[in-house]
């Protein structure tokens, strides 16, 4: 059973890091998609690769050592296990703020269009991605040495929390008023109005929509895990809290699946990166 969850382990990590190096390396290849929701995005898709690589890591290592290849002590072992979890902690803080940073994109997008580029200047963007990735590395470090103590994973649990429902209540704000915005276009009787405005609103609530995708499928695969955080706080020695946390290779499985869905989605809803992504393909 171990080796199949390992050997599982394995192929999905594989297949997402190769994913995710094509998102990034179309990102970067493709000026015209070298904007700030796609700057997030290629952080998003690190984020992502982050996963692959601990858990692609931490199985290489087990399967090594039950096999008797590599011989470690307890505490060696401990600290391996410390920078695998660290970068996995690191990860779900980032994608966490990435998603954020892309809501709050989205936003100024769709209701500050006129004031977008001044407000969104490359110079904010680079200092926001910088943030995240120093806030989310200073948080794996400080949840890995104090990751005895209960209050780590509340602080983990209400960062979740909070991220989801700022970026809810943001999603919501957006098609509701954008919803209230293209009706009022469609009463005008400009046609040049209607021409200009509706194809660039239509664009901006594809990106919304793209995004809603994303945090749903977020929520659906990182919730289980973030739920047997909870558990371990409030039920750790409950009968049913027990049988939930022996599916925990099951909730692991999923976060990878989270990996593997998001660069579908991203190649799904944008006609520029999925032809870029091909062009790479049939490059290599």
């Amino acid at each position: 059973d171990l080796i199949c969850v390992l050997m599982i382990f394995l192929a999905l990590c594989l297949f997402t890091l190769v994913e995710n190096i094509l998102v990034v390396v179309a990102i970067l290849k493709n000026h015209n998609l070298h904007s700030p929701m796609y700057y997030f995005l290629c952080c998003l898709a690190v984020s992502d690769m982050l996963v692959s690589i601990s858990h692609l890591m931490e199985s290489m290592y087990m399967f090594l050592r039950n096999y008797g290849v590599i011989v470690v002590d307890g505490k060696t072992e401990i600290q391996v296990d410390n920078i695998f979890d660290m970068m996995i902690c690191c990860s779900v803080v980032s994608s966490l703020s990435f998603l954020a940073a892309i809501a709050v994109d989205r936003y100024i997008t769709i209701f500050y269009a006129l004031r977008y580029h001044n407000i969104m200047t490359h110079r904010r963007v680079l200092i926001v991605i910088s943030g995240i990735w120093l806030f989310s590395t200073v948080c794996s470090v400080l949840f890995i040495i104090y990751s005895e103590k209960k209050e780590v994973i509340l602080c983990l649990i209400v960062f979740f929390v909070l991220m989801m429902v700022l970026m809810v209540a943001l999603y919501i704000h957006m098609f509701a008023l954008a919803r209230r915005h293209a009706r009022s276009i469609t009463t005008l009787q400009m046609g040049t109005m209607r021409r200009v405005m509706v194809p660039h609103s239509r664009v901006n609530m594809k990106g919304a929509v793209t995004l809603s995708i994303l945090l749903g499928i977020f929520f659906v695969c990182w919730g289980p895990f973030f739920l047997h955080l909870t558990l371990i706080l409030s039920c750790p020695k409950h009968i049913l809290c027990i049988n939930y946390f022996k599916f925990f290779n099951f909730y692991i499985i999923l976060i990878i699946c989270n990996s593997v869905i998001d660069p579908i989605i991203y190649a799904f809803r944008s006609r520029e990166l999925r032809k870029t992504l091909r062009d790479i393909l049939l490059c290599s």
